[in-house]
């Protein structure tokens, strides 16, 4: 089937753009915080933005299906395509005005993933993907890092909602990497983590229990710049899974060599 990427791409930037300068507006503004758990927080710019991004979806493709991080979810059975979304990536960051949040919109066509935009819009950056056309930041071709080594790596990784319970099973995979990597940030934007793998900024991330949201169009940005995406224990990535591994590919054998073991005894 011929996608009609251009015309999707165009809708997806005009609602990140849309959805960026609501982020934009209410960033020295009074925050309305809600509490989905007890450090899982939810914002009415969030929902603004989800409310936004969703009505520029709808009015240009009504029959795509629609699955957004707070609870949209619109499903069509009679389309292969789906809208995958996180309006604000980073929602902590955002509530205590830590510069490190993006939109994040990806597109599946039959349970693959062929388009996906990830935007920040504090420093105007863009980073867009499409299955087998590569990656891009504002426009300029992307590449995964070369740096061949874990002892020379810049990681990046972010901690579960269930960190205050499960502490020391969290750690000890942060122990394991700072012991044997050159650096580890923990930014606490996971598409956005994934965009730097993918841009060359990190050399790998790992992080457990994300969401497909949360996930859906860095993966795709990671896979297009060259880079390697699985599980803790090298099975193929899904956005649907509870573990993510993102590396330059070089370093991921060394990545995987690290995390076996650590996973178990599993945290549900």
């Amino acid at each position: 089937m011929i996608h009609d990427i251009a015309k999707f791409f165009a809708a997806a930037w005009q609602a990140a753009d849309l959805a960026g300068k609501i982020i934009r507006a209410a960033w020295h503004q009074p925050r309305a915080i809600d509490y989905k758990g007890p450090i899982d927080l939810v914002t009415s710019t969030d929902r603004a933005a989800e409310h936004t991004i969703i009505k520029v979806l709808q009015r240009e493709f009504p029959g795509h299906s629609i699955l957004a991080e707070e609870q949209t979810e619109i499903t069509d059975v009679a389309s292969d395509y789906r809208w995958v979304i996180d309006p604000l990536d980073g929602t902590t960051n955002f509530a205590h005005t830590y510069p490190q949040v993006a939109v994040s919109i990806a597109l599946e066509f039959s349970r693959q993933i062929i388009l996906g935009l990830v935007y920040d819009p504090l420093r105007r950056e863009c980073f867009r993907a499409v299955k087998g056309q590569g990656a891009t930041l504002n426009d300029e071709r992307i590449r995964i890092s070369a740096v061949d080594k874990l002892d020379q790596a810049l990681l990046a990784t972010g901690f579960p909602y269930d960190r205050r319970d499960n502490a020391d099973f969290y750690l000890r995979f942060f122990r394991a990497f700072m012991t044997r990597c050159q650096g580890i940030r923990r930014n606490g934007s996971a598409a956005l983590d994934l965009c730097y793998v993918a841009a060359g900024r990190l050399d790998a991330f790992w992080e457990l229990k994300l969401k497909p949201w949360d996930v859906a169009a860095g993966a795709l940005i990671v896979a297009e710049a060259g880079g390697s995406l699985s599980d803790f224990s090298g099975k193929a990535f899904s956005i649907f899974g509870t573990e993510t591994l993102a590396s330059n590919g070089i370093i991921h054998q060394e990545m995987l060599n690290v995390l076996e073991g650590l996973a178990k005894p599993r945290i549900d």
